[in-house]
């Protein structure tokens, strides 16, 4: 178990935190929240040693193995994706290195010192066994695919990958680690919905403690048990996900209320005791000693949740055409290689607010520069309608901020002395940079603080058509719901790529779906888009998955050319008959689950076979006769390696489609 008890840190005079203490405990998974700069990932750094507190301590065992991602990677290995994850299972690794020095030297030593070497090989190798090792690559490509590599990815070297998928690697080895604590700073900023869906299967269950911090709500309610709240300067931990966390907090703060009511009562009682007594000399003990009471006494204090809120509303857009965007037949994809996405029909028209959702290297940023302008398709048209001005927040914006100017003067060169009709002071203390706080450092904001910077400089002058791209990376809860409720309230027209659920659900009205070179425009904000559930564990499944969503939403998608406002048809294939349409699609529904139910008995049988290969092949290799036979001796371990993976890979199969299954019949 490890324990953190009453950790306490400041920088200068600014007291960041007090009194954090928090157990963790095997099972225990903590969701730590709290604003930008209240010290989440000053915790993390502490607990892993990268930090030294002003007071407090952590303790754990000696043996106790830590796993930590930070938001940002220090360095990055030069070997392959693969490898670089594969580094993760360290003690596997060092066991395969003496099995393979073992089997060389045995070739070479006398028949004395070869029994012993044999006796040491039965040693290593039932070990290895033990630990998973000859099905360690399997699980770290399982791990890969999960996290939306692609079997060629794996093999490229990692230092050519971006800085995202280099932070999907660094997660994918710590995952194979598995270590007794998992510490991970925003481990969703970098994935796409279905990851982020993969990721919360995997961590629901994960056997050792987890410490976490994010400001996905989807994702801490889907993961977390427990919630420790960073704020006021002190640590507050709740039982159960977000949801229970919002009530839970409401609850205390209304208990603090009414306590110090009750309080103040008593100190009001008190204070005209002292008042109406102070000068008679017989009340003089009395008086004495109630000041000493109310010296002595610990105020109770409540803490204005609204302290902690932002606000900022959007300057009134100037009025756009109706047609906003319109993109037709067009082969979108760059002048060196094949088109990424094909038959794209888009029409956006004014007022719309739509998430583009999707893989990460489906196309949605190839899509977004279409929009944008900065690239033409290879064929067919697309324009943006009259008047439109655009404002846009990339994904790497905060890249752009020069760490050495104040934040008055980085808002100030980006944006000129005066935003358009707005003061200034006024827009940066909306963002949250009021008082002294313009003139902090850029290089000295937290993570999400300089995005509250860059999304300042981008949304303070009045456009009608707005693109964001993953705006909420490093964004603290409190920011997040301004965001919210700024976007709910935008006037314009909008086009949101995000991972992060909860915003999309509340503040777009249709998804744009961008997957395997397809854009699909959908009516709603379909759950079964933003969450999908089957596991894609591996390449099969993931098609699977893939195939299932496409099946399952065909009554509320359409052609990417249909306009919203133009039919309330749930289908455009059943000439607006709503009976006729709810037919075709049970019996469609009816087909898939015959098919899929002759799928799941063939894997299972095809499973059952693959495993009892492997059982054959572990009770030959269980022979100390073999390792006498350096040629039996390699054959064999290499052809219970390929059963394995093969039994592991149809196991996954029949997993995910049996899964797929239950959800139809239910």
């Amino acid at each position: 178990m490890l324990t953190v008890s009453n950790l306490a840190k400041s920088h200068g005079a600014r007291s960041l935190f007090h009194d954090v203490t928090f157990r963790l405990s095997p099972g225990r998974r903590i969701a730590l929240i709290g604003g930008n700069g209240a010290g989440k990932t000053t915790i993390l750094e502490i607990i892993n040693g990268l930090q030294d507190a002003d007071s407090g301590e952590v303790s754990r065992p000696n043996d106790y193995r830590i796993g930590y991602l930070p938001q940002e990677l220090l360095e990055v290995a030069s070997g392959s994706v693969l490898q670089e994850v594969m580094a993760g299972a360290e003690l596997i690794v060092a066991l395969e290195r003496e099995m393979r020095q073992l089997e060389q030297t045995m070739v070479e030593v006398s028949d004395s010192e070869h029994d012993q070497l044999v006796a040491r090989y039965g040693e290593v190798q039932s070990r290895y066994e033990t630990l998973g090792g000859y099905r360690v690559e399997a699980d770290a490509r399982s791990i890969l695919g999960g996290l939306g590599f692609t079997t060629d990815d794996m093999d490229r070297p990692l230092k050519q990958m971006s800085g995202g998928w280099q932070m999907r690697a660094a997660l994918a080895k710590l995952l194979l680690q598995k270590p007794d604590v998992l510490m991970l700073d925003e481990p969703t900023n970098h994935l796409d919905v279905d990851s982020v869906a993969w990721l919360e299967q995997r961590l629901a269950t994960w056997p050792g403690a987890l410490l976490f911090v994010s400001h996905d709500r989807d994702f801490i309610d889907s993961v977390a048990e427990r919630v420790v709240e960073i704020a006021w300067g002190t640590a507050t931990e709740y039982m159960g996900g977000f949801a229970e966390f919002v009530v839970a907090r409401e609850e205390r703060l209304a208990s603090l209320e009414a306590a110090a009511g009750r309080q103040a009562k008593e100190i009001a009682k008190v204070e005209q005791f002292i008042d109406r007594f102070r000068y008679k000399a017989t009340k003089a003990k009395q008086v004495q000693s109630r000041i000493k009471t109310l010296q002595k006494l610990d105020r109770i204090e409540v803490p204005k949740v609204e302290d902690l809120k932002l606000k900022f509303s959007f300057p009134e857009p100037p009025r756009s055409s109706r047609l906003v965007v319109e993109i037709d037949d067009a082969a979108i994809g760059y002048d060196d290689g094949d088109a990424i996405l094909t038959n794209v029909n888009l029409v956006v028209e004014r007022g719309q607010k739509l998430a583009l959702v999707g893989p990460n290297g489906a196309g949605k940023s190839t899509l977004l520069k279409v929009i944008m302008g900065e690239l033409n398709p290879k064929s067919g048209s697309a324009k943006l309608g009259a008047n439109v001005d655009i404002a846009y927040f990339a994904q790497h914006q905060v890249d752009a901020l020069d760490l050495n100017r104040t934040v008055e003067q980085e808002f100030r060169h980006k944006v000129g002395e005066q935003p358009k009709n707005r003061n200034m002071r006024t827009v940066l203390g909306s963002f949250g940079f009021s008082g002294d706080a313009v003139e902090r450092l850029v290089g000295d904001l937290s993570g999400g603080e300089r995005t509250r910077l860059a999304l300042a400089e981008i949304m303070c002058n009045p456009v009608n058509l707005l693109i964001l791209d993953e705006p909420t990376n490093h964004l603290d809860l409190p920011s997040c719901d301004v965001l919210e409720d700024a976007l709910s309230a935008y006037p314009g027209t909008i086009l949101l790529v995000s991972h992060d659920r909860y915003l999309i659900r509340n503040t777009v009205e249709e998804l744009v779906e961008v997957r395997d070179g397809v854009v699909t425009h959908h009516l709603e904000v379909d759950e079964r888009i933003l969450s999908p559930v089957s596991s894609q564990d591996n390449s099969a499944g993931s098609k699977n998955s893939k195939a299932s969503l496409k099946g399952g939403v065909t009554g509320s998608a359409r052609p990417t050319g249909a306009s919203s406002r133009s039919s309330n048809s749930t289908s455009t294939s059943t000439g607006g008959d709503p009976r006729k349409a709810r037919r075709q699609a049970s019996a469609q529904e009816r087909q898939r689950s015959h098919d899929l139910r002759k799928r799941v008995n063939r894997l299972e049988k095809q499973a059952a076979t693959a495993e009892a290969k492997v059982k054959d092949f572990e009770v030959r290799l269980a022979d100390p006769e073999v390792y006498a036979d350096r040629e039996l001796m390699d054959g064999l371990i290499a052809e219970h390696a390929t059963a394995k993976v093969k039994a592991d890979k149809l196991m996954a199969e029949w997993e995910s489609a049996a899964s797929e299954l239950e959800s139809i019949d239910s």
